[in-house]
């Protein structure tokens, strides 16, 4: 296909889409994480902090943040002609989870980034995919003077099962990301063919 249209000859190639969330406690880099590898401008809905949001938004540990997402970010990914991918990064307060159910419809499997100095705002993610039977991949992103751990340690501390796979990242990087994407469709699809097995089982 070129500029729109498919060349002299050839039938037009409607392309399978896979759909990705990215998810994770607020401040964590979801949006970053979107912007570093889609194709397109990414569609942001980021606002203001404001005095209001004080006192349910805790920016401790990132007190530069001065934007929130308060729908999603979208990104787009074109692997082939014939597959692309698309990015759903999800908002990450409490208030705005009723949009989580909506952004999940469809979804191949999910990113759960984390940062280790607040590891524990990413419970509510990894419980939400979990509850679900959402395939998921947790992200350590290795934020510059963050203290580094053992992915083993992540497990531990996050509870999670031997089979959800846990990598550390730089969500700035376009390269880290796509690793960490790759690992979701590949933990996906390995899911997938181990609840098919369980059925005709």
């Amino acid at each position: 296909m070129i500029f729109g249209r498919t060349e002299r000859g050839k039938a037009p190639v409607e392309p399978v889409t896979l759909k990705i969330l990215v998810a994770g406690g607020f401040g964590v880099g979801k949006t970053t994480m979107v912007g570093a590898v889609s194709e397109i401008k990414p569609l942001r809905t980021e606002e203001l902090l404001t005095e209001a949001g004080r006192p349910v938004d805790d920016t401790s540990g990132v007190e530069g943040k001065h934007t929130t997402t308060v729908a999603m970010d979208f990104g787009r990914i074109t692997l082939r002609e014939d597959l692309v991918l698309y990015l759903f990064g999800t908002p990450g307060q409490n208030r705005f989870w009723f949009l989580w159910d909506e952004l999940a419809t469809g979804a191949l499997g999910a990113v759960v980034l984390a940062d280790t100095r607040r590891l524990e705002d990413c419970f509510a993610a990894v419980d939400y995919f979990e509850r679900r039977s959402i395939p998921f991949v947790v992200g350590v992103n290795c934020f510059e003077g963050a203290a580094r751990y053992p992915t083993d340690t992540v497990r531990q501390a996050l509870d999670l099962d031997p089979g959800v796979p846990v990598v550390l990242c730089d969500a700035r990087g376009r390269e880290s990301v796509k690793e960490v994407l790759i690992q979701v469709v590949q933990h996906a699809m390995a899911y997938a063919a181990e609840r098919r097995q369980t059925v005709t089982t």
